[in-house]
């Protein structure tokens, strides 16, 4: 195997194993928050403040996180992949 290609295996193998981590991270934050819906009611619905819960500062916080999550994704992609992509076809 010609070096092009095992350093197109190592990148492959880095862009799968960061994209199941994120996954793995989305899912964990996801079912969370279902669980915490699901068996811990009354510590959603404390209030933070005057209308305010803590289960809607969650929720937002959900998909606050799932952003960031996709923006280390196309962070890593745009500086890391990109470019070592572009230095394997060379």
């Amino acid at each position: 195997m010609t070096d092009r290609h095992q350093r197109l295996r190592v990148l492959a193998s880095t862009q799968w194993r960061l994209a199941l981590s994120l996954t793995a991270a989305m899912i964990a934050v996801y079912f969370g928050f279902i669980l915490l819906i699901a068996y811990n009611k009354p510590l959603l619905g404390r209030l933070i403040a005057p209308g305010l819960s803590l289960g809607i500062v969650l929720g937002a916080l959900v998909i606050v996180v799932s952003w960031l999550l996709t923006w280390v994704y196309v962070w890593w992609a745009n500086t890391r992949y990109d470019d070592e992509l572009r230095r394997i076809r060379e």
